[in-house]
């Protein structure tokens, strides 16, 4: 089964067809590298984010249902938080289930009058009503609800939002397979301006490799790296949540807002801690012997009923608990996984929603809102149950402060004031590292604004400890190296975490085993890597982005790092040299 079939999907007027692209796919071997091409044609400039023209692109790599850990999916689209580039990546089963449908990507456009879910059996594509399932509030429930209508066997992935995505809320995610997430950038939104209440595609066919025997081999050496590495051990075991008590201790942990770098009782929502007293389960991406995706058991009693509890699974890593955790002050396990848990069942993404909330925290105490606008709902640090109040009306959005936090940080600053302690990077809400000038520069530079563009974050840890100090200009060249050669991983497209695994000889070997075009040298991934990071940035600019326009969020220069603090000057010159590579 060659990978280069695209469905296309028009869900204003419920047709679909099947186009054979092998050119697109042998130029840019998939994942990112063909989604950011089919962005480029499918979406009109300046293409209103929530209108029918935007449109949604899911793609897959020549390893996918091959190797382990090539278990990611990549979703494209036009992001309604920054006004440019939308992508983010998933995994679950909806790679292997997109591949085993026989589809290398998939593109879906136009809007739905009615709500409506998509079931992909192969060839075949149906436009079933969702009205009976819009307005449910748990994306739980709706899941449940899909596997029961759609009992066909095969490989199959559910891809659904929650009320936030219906509410277009501009930083909603698509939940997949209950504890996965296309979680950045607004991707919900997007299905919910289309009506489309989720898709679910099942596949059955089966992919043939040219080398039987030679993949045999590979396929096994990659394995026994995978389940030999202990930097893959550590995300089996806790996971990134082992991320908490070092960076605590390295006081780059953004707290309060990033007023503080490090918070007390940082121990309880440490992964130790969680893995220890609550962890209930680990689940596995199909075709991933890791199982990095860690279940907390939250137990809580029913009212006027002793010894009987509700036990819910909560998913958790490093970015929730930095974002619903230190950032709030929220350091009491329990509240921490029922916020989480809030933020899963209506469908938000965690990092922006707990960067929001902070914002809004913040602005209640200095007094640029009160509780006029909260309705009279008091956002204070820790209180667990006044956020997951506040995430509840962020979603519902009775008023106008609601509806603007609903739209970002960025907007809700510009709104009522507060810019210097709003942290927003290109539109985008901050991830949960202060470490110094790289990670800031990743957030400010990469494509998406995510620490997973550049990983800037762990250049600053190794300078700390090695008291090493680099120019901008260092950091930019180390950064665009690392943002062009993770846009090669992401077209196969492999887990970023197996980013040591899948090194480049034996990038250049899978693909040649799996008889994607036996001539490929190191120096054309390398070109493909530069030449995608620059087709991503073309959209953006196509959009209206400059890297001139960039704010430099206030509150990263005045809090302490672990390189010190942070001149604006020397962030600026960064920036300056990143682009200049792009040129």
């Amino acid at each position: 089964m060659t990978l280069d079939k695209i469905l296309y999907i028009d869900l204003s007027k419920r047709r679909f067809h099947v186009r054979s692209r092998p050119d697109l796919f042998e130029k840019h071997i998939g994942g990112t590298g063909v989604a950011i091409r089919l962005l480029l044609e499918e979406c009109p400039e300046k293409a209103d984010p929530l209108g029918p023209e935007n449109p949604i692109i899911f793609a897959v790599g020549p390893l996918t249902g091959l190797f382990p850990m090539a278990s990611k999916t990549v979703a494209m689209f036009k992001s309604p938080l920054t006004g440019n580039l939308g992508e983010s990546h998933a995994g679950g089963r909806s790679a292997s289930a997109i591949r085993m449908a026989g589809y290398g990507a998939i593109v879906v456009k136009g809007t739905s009058e009615t709500p409506v879910y998509l079931a992909i059996y192969g060839s075949d594509v149906y436009f079933r009503d969702a009205s009976g399932i819009w307005g449910i509030e748990s994306s739980y429930t709706v899941g449940r609800i899909i596997r029961e209508l759609e009992s066909e066997a095969g490989l199959r992935t559910i891809m659904r939002i929650g009320r936030a995505g219906e509410k277009m809320v501009s930083y909603a995610s698509v939940v997949v397979e209950t504890y996965r997430h296309f979680g950045r950038l607004g991707l919900g939104a997007v299905f919910g301006s289309k009506k489309l209440k989720a898709i679910t595609i099942c596949g059955k066919h089966s992919v043939n490799v040219k080398n039987p025997q030679a993949y045999r081999i590979l396929y096994d050496k990659i394995l026994q790296l995978t389940v030999k590495s202990q930097v893959m051990r550590k995300y089996h075991d806790i996971g990134t949540s082992s991320n908490v008590i070092p960076l605590n201790e390295l006081k780059a942990l953004p707290s309060l807002n990033l007023r503080q770098t490090s918070i007390k009782n940082a121990e309880n929502i440490s992964g130790e801690n969680l893995a220890e007293k609550h962890l209930g389960r680990r689940v596995s991406c199909s075709h991933c012997p890791v199982a990095c995706i860690h279940l907390a058991t939250l137990r809580e009693p029913y009212e006027d009923e002793p010894y009987f509890y509700k036990t819910t699974m909560v998913p958790y890593d490093y970015e929730p608990i930095y974002s619903l955790g230190s950032m709030l002050g929220l350091t009491e396990t329990n509240e921490l996984l029922k916020l989480i848990d809030e933020v899963e069942t209506q469908g938000l993404d965690a990092i922006s929603t707990g960067v929001v909330l902070a914002w809004a925290t913040e602005a209640y105490e200095k007094g640029l809102v009160t509780s006029m606008e909260t309705m009279g709902l008091e956002l204070k640090w820790g209180d667990g149950e006044a956020y997951r109040e506040a995430v509840r009306r962020i979603v519902s959005q009775p008023n106008e402060f609601y509806s603007t936090l609903a739209r970002g940080v960025e907007k809700a600053a510009s709104k009522y004031g507060g810019m210097d302690f709003a942290l927003s990077f290109g539109g985008s809400e901050m991830p949960g590292y202060h470490t110094g000038p790289a990670a800031h520069l990743t957030f400010l530079t990469g494509a998406r604004h995510s620490h997973l563009d550049s990983a800037g974050y762990s250049m600053d840890e190794d300078n700390a400890k090695t008291g090493t100090k680099m120019t901008p200009k260092q950091i930019a060249e180390a950064l665009f190296k690392e943002e062009s050669w993770r846009q090669v991983l992401s077209s196969l497209v492999v887990c970023f975490f197996a980013r040591g695994v899948y090194k480049p000889d034996t990038v250049l070997e899978s693909l040649k085993t799996v008889g994607f075009n036996p001539d490929i040298t190191l120096e054309d991934l390398n070109r493909i890597g530069v030449e995608t990071l620059k087709s991503k940035n073309a959209f953006k600019a196509r959009e209206g982005f400059s890297h001139k326009d960039l704010k430099i969020p206030r509150r990263i220069v005045e809090t302490e790092t672990p390189l010190g603090i942070l001149e604006e000057e020397f962030i600026r010159k960064g920036i300056e040299e990143f682009f200049r590579l792009l040129q």
